[in-house]
């Protein structure tokens, strides 16, 4: 499965930094709306912090 953002959200998401874009990305997710985002970054800063 490839990762996949909205349209919606294509803009929000350019924002972000390269290297937060790829570890996004990385994970093969299928972000829809800012929840679905808020949940990838959440989740990526609780693995940062084990």
């Amino acid at each position: 499965m490839a990762s996949y953002v909205a349209p919606a959200l294509r803009e929000k998401f350019e924002t972000l930094s390269v290297e937060l874009k790829n570890a996004i990305l990385e994970r093969d997710v299928r972000i829809e709306d800012i929840h679905d985002l808020i949940r990838v970054l959440e989740d990526i800063v609780a693995e940062a912090e084990n």
